[in-house]
């Protein structure tokens, strides 16, 4: 499970040494990664040099809404600082509006910034699910797999509709089966995380892994 999980702190008064101490938490357990807003990459970056925590880095968060090119930028700026993973809020209003032309070409040049990296660097494309229809959320995850980024990931775990759910993972997976499915927003037990994985998930974001994997060593199913 800890290969899994993306250990998050995106609070907007978290301190320099809580984004340390999440860092030293993610090495001793061995998550994948840990996800910081961009503030906090190079730090991140050099506390866990050579640990093999992989660091992941917000774009548009929370709301999406930025412009293509602040996106770019953010996302240039937070590869150059040290990140390995970028996770981008999709464009809700273009999702909303059925506007594929401006979410396709917003998408596409974050991830032509990521794929010029050596090594690429991950792409997840956030589409808040919970704020979504059934329909909004197929044409959604329909062209983060046509434009090819690596995840589709379910939400920001900060928008008041909601986050993740066993039922959205289950239809991002079976829309997009080319992409990857973070599931993250409001996961806070072992049996969320286990059942989320269970519907297809490969990645799960959440601020409670350190309880998730003491949950687990007490046996805790789903």
């Amino acid at each position: 499970m800890a290969k899994c999980i993306d250990h998050t702190l995106l609070k907007a008064e978290v301190t320099r040494a809580q984004i340390l101490g999440l860092c030293d938490e993610a090495r001793a357990h061995g998550f994948h990664a840990v996800c910081v807003n961009g503030r906090w990459v190079s730090q991140a970056t050099e506390r866990l040099h050579g640990s093999g925590v992989q660091v992941a880095a917000v774009v548009g968060f929370p709301l999406g809404a930025e412009t293509t090119r602040t996106k770019v930028a953010q996302a240039k700026e937070a590869i150059h600082a040290g990140a390995d993973e970028i996770d981008m809020v999709a464009d809700l209003a273009a999702i909303i509006e059925d506007d594929d032309r401006y979410l396709l070409r917003q998408i596409q040049a974050v991830l032509n910034v990521c794929q010029t990296m050596r090594p690429p660097v991950v792409l997840k494309v956030i589409v808040e699910a919970a704020a979504l229809t059934t329909e909004q959320k197929i044409r959604a995850c329909r062209a983060v797999e046509q434009v090819g980024a690596d995840f589709i990931k379910t939400s920001t775990g900060l928008h008041p509709a909601g986050g993740a759910t066993v039922e959205d993972v289950r239809l991002l997976r079976e829309t997009a089966p080319r992409c990857r499915i973070k599931a993250a927003g409001g996961i806070r037990t072992a049996a969320q995380a286990l059942a989320m994985i269970q519907a297809g998930a490969e990645r799960i974001g959440t601020s409670c892994a350190v309880e998730i994997m003491r949950q687990l060593g007490e046996g805790a199913k789903p």
